[in-house]
């Protein structure tokens, strides 16, 4: 048997043939390198001409011709620079402007010396100059209307579905049958249940430019029960220009369906406003209730405390002013408490001795009230004072295009119904709700039955 030990010349032969040659190695080395080279000589001239259109957009942007810079936007478009979508927003809202004397592209800020300049493209400070020294890259219309579609179009491809369903909702007021084609393609890309949904509504209205009466026909049908304001000016303006009497008809008709909804919802919106009023009116009428019930007082100082509770969460959220987030569940419990101590001393100091004479308690109770609106005018001055809503009360829930409830107005209604509730358990469930309601009833039976009414 050979003997191949790692010693022995046969072994040392055949590791001689099965290791590669140097030159095979250099050979395999110098291959590798052609591929990469290959590779990034064919991917240069693609960086290098997004570079060159990104560059050439930003010159024309500079010219006075609004052709040049409609030119202008579809080159920063096409490059796909990733600055290329701040600068149309910032032309869009008009931020825009250049230098004049090298038609450098700036951001400005206005100083008391002049403009403060920075580079639109790297954020560079570029110094303080005089207003003469930069112009505003002017739009009409046509440029206005060309930038919104535009922005759109890079905002579709976007990976946050409710930047995708902004971008939309931006775009709808500027669709016509030349969006068609992008929105199609984006429409079989869409994942969103929301963004398809306002895609597909953004599709219907392209397809109302159709020369086919039954393609205007077909998207009428799918808008009939859109509320999106352009939805609404656009089927207006074919109930009233369309050639096709049919189409006119079929407008008119969804038209019509439109104005009934939004009616609809219209008067839901007053309805939620009313409640949320309402439910402040109903806390101070609870208190109202009770104190005249229970105690005979008629109290004109009422919303005086409710005032001073008021003033309680404004001086809290001052006490803290880097944690407004929480400063309410503070606030609340305090103006409970404060309120609550002006009232025992307004008690203690005056109506203990008008009891059983109720006009006399109007008339004292109407006179603290001038007392105490002085004094509030006396400590926090006549001016309105801000309560600064929490971050987690900010903000509406949007139901639909055109209705909305605001979240403040909610937690409101909700509050209340929680006091509400609380109040109504305190007296059906409890010891001190008995006799709260036996005085309220009947004052002289209560007493006799050991109830001291006077407490």
């Amino acid at each position: 048997m050979a003997n191949f030990s790692s010693r022995s010349p046969q072994w040392s032969g055949w590791r001689a043939l099965l290791r590669p040659s140097r030159m095979l190695r250099w050979h395999s080395m110098a291959v590798l390198s052609a591929v990469l080279m290959s590779i990034g000589l064919l991917l240069t001239p693609l960086a290098i001409a997004a570079d060159d259109s990104f560059e050439q957009g930003l010159q024309l942007l500079a010219q006075k011709s609004f052709s040049k810079k409609s030119e202008a936007i579809k080159r920063l478009a096409e490059s796909k620079h990733e600055q290329a979508l701040e600068l149309l927003q910032a032309m869009s809202r008009g931020e825009l402007y250049y230098r004049k004397n090298d038609k450098r592209i700036v951001l400005t800020a206005k100083t008391d010396s002049g403009v403060q300049m920075t580079d639109a493209v790297t954020g560079e400070d570029l110094g303080n100059t005089g207003k003469r020294k930069v112009k505003k890259v002017s739009i009409n219309n046509t440029l206005r209307s060309q930038l919104t579609q535009t922005i759109a179009g890079m905002q579709l491809g976007n990976e946050s579905a409710q930047v995708r369903h902004d971008a939309l909702e931006a775009m709808l007021s500027e669709v016509d049958g030349s969006t068609l084609p992008l929105l199609q393609q984006r429409s079989e890309l869409e994942t969103d249940t929301d963004v398809n949904e306002l895609l597909n509504v953004a599709i219907a209205l392209a397809q109302l430019d159709s020369t086919e009466d039954v393609i205007r026909l077909a998207a009428l049908n799918q808008l009939d029960d859109s509320l999106y304001p352009s939805v609404r000016n656009r089927i207006n303006l074919l109930a009233s220009a369309d050639p096709d009497k049919s189409v006119r008809d079929k407008a008119t008709a969804v038209l019509k369906s439109i104005d009934d909804r939004i009616g609809l919802f219209g008067n839901l919106q007053t309805l939620f406003f009313g409640v949320s009023l309402g439910s402040v009116l109903i806390l101070a009428a609870i208190g109202l209730a009770i104190t005249f019930g229970v105690m005979g007082v008629i109290n004109m100082a009422h919303g005086e405390l409710i005032m001073i509770g008021a003033y309680t969460t404004y001086v809290i959220q001052q006490l803290m002013p880097n944690s407004i987030e929480y400063s309410l569940l503070v606030a609340v419990p305090a103006a409970f408490l404060v309120s609550g101590m002006v009232g025992i001393a307004i008690e203690r100091g005056v109506i203990r001795h008008l009891y059983g004479r109720p006009l006399e308690t109007l008339l004292a109770t109407f006179g603290l009230s001038l007392v105490l609106q002085q004094a509030v005018r006396t400590v926090f001055s006549p001016l309105n004072r801000q309560v600064e809503t929490p971050e987690w009360m900010s903000g509406v829930w949007e139901l639909n295009p055109i209705f909305s409830l605001t979240l403040n107005r909610l937690y409101i209604i909700a509050f209340c119904l929680l006091v509400f509730f609380a109040l109504h358990m305190i007296l059906k469930r409890t010891r001190l709700g008995l006799q709260v309601r036996a005085v309220s009833q009947n004052r002289q039976m209560a007493r006799a039955m050991g109830v001291r009414s006077e407490w």
